[in-house]
C-alpha cells in the first residue's frame, strides 16, 4: 500500500465529522441555540444551489412538467419547455418520470442527444452513441471505470496517475476500486500547471511498486482552478500514447472558463486534430456532469462518461456495467437539457441566455475578488482561478497551530477549518482531503455563490484569520 493510500485511510473519516458538524451547527442555530453566528454558510463543496444560487428556470419549467404532466396545458409556461417536457415524456416507458429506464446504459434518445452537443463543442468532430454510458453521477462513472481496470497485486497492481490535489472524492474511490494512488504534483508557483517532467518522474516512482494503466487530468482543475491550453493537452496525450496509459479527463467544469486569453478545450477535440498517429490509438474516457457550474444540479445525480478507442468488448462491458439495475430517469432529461439547451429564437432563449451569463458572470467576478482578498491576509497565498468553481489557497499557519493539531491527531488544515467553524459558521474544505505536499496546508473555497453571501463569508475568514494571528503571536 502505497504513503498515499495509507493516509487516505486516514482521511476518509475527515470530512465526514466536518460535514456532520456543519450540519448540526445548522439545525442548532435552527432551534435557536446561542452561536457566535445567526447562519452555517457552507462552500466547501462544488454546489452552488447549497450556497444559494439559483436554478436554471428552464431546466426546472422543464422538469417540473415532466414530473407532473398537468403543467404541460400550463400557458404560464413558456411554449418550448411545455414542448421539451412532451417530447421527453415521449421517450420514458408509460410516459412516466417513474418508469424504469429500459437499458442499462442510459435512454438512447439522451445518449444521442450527448453525442450532439459533443459534435457541436468539439467543431464536427464524430461522436456515437454507443460510446456514451449514462449513471447516476460522475462519482459512479468514474468508479465504473477503475473497478473494470484493477487488477494484480503487489508490483503488478494497476496504479493510476493523480494530480496532487485532486477532487477530494478521488482517493477513496481508487482504494475502493482496489488501485493504487501514484501521485503527480501540479505545480501551484506556475498556476497549478501539469509539468512534463513531473509525469516522467511519477512514473519512474511506479517501478517495483504498482503497473500503471491510466492517467487522471481534471480540466479545468477541481480544486485548483487550472485550465490546460492546447500545448500542455498535447504533452498529456503524446506522454499516455507512448506509455500505453489511458486517459482519465474529468472535464466537468467545461462551462466555465474565464480566465483571460483561456479557452474550453476537451481532450477529445484536441486528441483528433493531432492526427490519426493518435486519434486512432490513445484510449480516452472523458466525464461530464449535471454538477457543470452553470447547471450546479449536484443533487440530481447525473452524469455521461464517453469512451474512445476502447476495446469492443470492453466498451460493453461497461454499457452492462449497471445491469440489472439502470439509471434514473429523471436525472437523464435534465442532462438532456443540459446538452440541447434553448437556442435563438426559442421562447426561452434570452431567459435562459441571460441566467447563464450571470452565473458565469457571477463566477469570474468572486474568484478574482476572492483571489485579492485572501493574498491580502497574512499567511494565506492564492493562485488566481482560470476556470472552476475553486480556490485552493495555500495557508503558513503559525507554528504553534500545526503542534497543537500533532497532538489532537489532526492535519492542521482540518483543524483550521473545525475551528473556522465552530468560531464564525463558515464551512471550508481541509486541503489534505485533496492531497498536497507536506508541510504545505491549503483550504478549499468554492466561489460560485450569490456576491453578498461570498461578502459574508470572507469577512468571518477575515475575523477568525486575524484572531487566530493574535493567539499564536
Amino acid at each position: 500500500m502505497s504513503s498515499l493510500q495509507e493516509r487516505d485511510l486516514t482521511l476518509r473519516g475527515t470530512r465526514a465529522p466536518s460535514r456532520l458538524q456543519a450540519a448540526r451547527g445548522t439545525e442548532e442555530t435552527a432551534q435557536g441555540a446561542e452561536k457566535p453566528f445567526q447562519q452555517v454558510m457552507d462552500v466547501s463543496t462544488g454546489d452552488p444551489h447549497r450556497a444559494g444560487m439559483k436554478p436554471v428556470s428552464f431546466v426546472r419549467q422543464v422538469l417540473a412538467a415532466c414530473v407532473y404532466p398537468k403543467l404541460l396545458d400550463e400557458k404560464s409556461l413558456p411554449l418550448d419547455a411545455r414542448q421539451r417536457a412532451n417530447t421527453l415524456l415521449g421517450i420514458c416507458s408509460g410516459r412516466s418520470v417513474g418508469s424504469y429506464c429500459a437499458t442499462a446504459y442510459g435512454i438512447p434518445y439522451v445518449c444521442k442527444s450527448v453525442t450532439e452537443f459533443i459534435m457541436r463543442r468539439d467543431g464536427g468532430v464524430s461522436s456515437n452513441p454507443e460510446d456514451i454510458v449514462i449513471s447516476s453521477g460522475s462519482t459512479k462513472t468514474l468508479l465504473m471505470v477503475l473497478h473494470l481496470m484493477a487488477s494484480g497485486e503487489g508490483e503488478t497492481r494497476t496504479g493510476v496517475l493523480t494530480p496532487m490535489p485532486c477532487p477530494h472524492t478521488l482517493p477513496t474511490l481508487l482504494n475502493m476500486a482496489g488501485l493504487t494512488l501514484v501521485p503527480y504534483q501540479l505545480l501551484e508557483d506556475r498556476g497549478w500547471a501539469v509539468d512534463l517532467d513531473e509525469l516522467h518522474r511519477a512514473l519512474r516512482t511506479t517501478r517495483g511498486h504498482c503497473s500503471p494503466r491510466a492517467i487522471y487530468i481534471s480540466n479545468p482543475g477541481n480544486p485548483t482552478g487550472h485550465v490546460q491550453d492546447r500545448k500542455s493537452i498535447e504533452e498529456v496525450i503524446r506522454f499516455a500514447a507512448t506509455e500505453g496509459l489511458v486517459l482519465l479527463a474529468d472535464e466537468v467544469y467545461q462551462d466555465s472558463v474565464y480566465g483571460q486569453g483561456k479557452e474550453s478545450l476537451s481532450y477529445k477535440r484536441v486528441l483528433f486534430e493531432m492526427g490519426k498517429e493518435y486519434s486512432k490509438k490513445v484510449e480516452l474516457v472523458s466525464f461530464h456532469s449535471l454538477s457543470s457550474a452553470c447547471m450546479g444540479e449536484c443533487g440530481l445525480r447525473g452524469a455521461y462518461m464517453e469512451a474512445v478507442n476502447l476495446d469492443p468488448a470492453v466498451m460493453k462491458y461497461l454499457r452492462d456495467a449497471q445491469a440489472p439495475s439502470s439509471p434514473p430517469v429523471l436525472p437523464q432529461l435534465a442532462l438532456e437539457v443540459m446538452v440541447n439547451p434553448p437556442t435563438p429564437g426559442d421562447p426561452s432563449y434570452e431567459t435562459y441566455s441571460q441566467e447563464i451569463l450571470h452565473s458565469l458572470t457571477t463566477l469570474s467576478q468572486n474568484a478574482q475578488r476572492a483571489c485579492e482578498f485572501l493574498n491580502d491576509l497574512s499567511g494565506i497565498k492564492c493562485q488566481p482561478a482560470r476556470g472552476g468553481v475553486f480556490l485552493f489557497p495555500r495557508l503558513h499557519l503559525p507554528p504553534q497551530m500545526v503542534e497543537e493539531a500533532k497532538m489532537l491527531g489532526v492535519e492542521a488544515d482540518v483543524l483550521y477549518c473545525q475551528r473556522l467553524l465552530e468560531e464564525e459558521g463558515v464551512h471550508l474544505g481541509a486541503g489534505c482531503e485533496n492531497g498536497q505536499v507536506d508541510p504545505n496546508f491549503h483550504i478549499r473555497l468554492c466561489v460560485l455563490a450569490p456576491p453578498d453571501t461570498l461578502d459574508e463569508i470572507l469577512a468571518r475568514l477575515h475575523s477568525f484569520h486575524l484572531r487566530l494571528l493574535e493567539r499564536f503571536p
